[in-house]
């Protein structure tokens, strides 16, 4: 299970550290349900982790406009375990994404302060 809180825009955000080889830094990151990829980060926090550069894509933003992102390759903290995840380049705030959230449940009290919870679906117990 991973804890984020709602900050005083009413964003969920949670804490998340991404590697590349010896190189760490912990992140402040929105949850945003309508990105799809895994996490985005600006150039100036992909340089410092000097993440290698994995190819172009194309991406629709929220108004509809399409744009090219760069994306680069790097391992993020997730749950307490490694993860390889691509990392989208955008001049934003960084951004969790839905590939991120695949098998989680996103639990969020939406109040300033609010708790954000993210469990693993695997973990749960079956229903009989």
């Amino acid at each position: 299970m991973m804890q984020g809180y709602v900050n005083k825009n009413c964003e969920a955000t949670i804490l998340v550290v991404v590697r590349n080889n010896a190189k760490l830094k912990s992140i402040n990151t929105v949850i945003d349900t309508g990105f799809t990829g895994f996490l985005s980060l600006p150039n100036n926090i992909i340089t410092e982790l000097g993440l290698p550069w994995s190819y172009r894509d194309r991406g629709t933003l929220g108004d509809g406009s399409e744009v090219l992102f760069d994306i680069y390759d790097a391992v993020a903290i997730w749950d307490g375990k490694a993860k390889e995840i691509e990392v989208n380049s955008a001049e934003t705030d960084p951004l969790i994404g839905m590939s991120m959230l695949r098998g989680y449940r996103l639990q969020v009290d939406t109040i300033e302060g609010g708790l954000v919870i993210i469990t693993d679906l695997s973990e749960r117990s079956p229903i009989l």
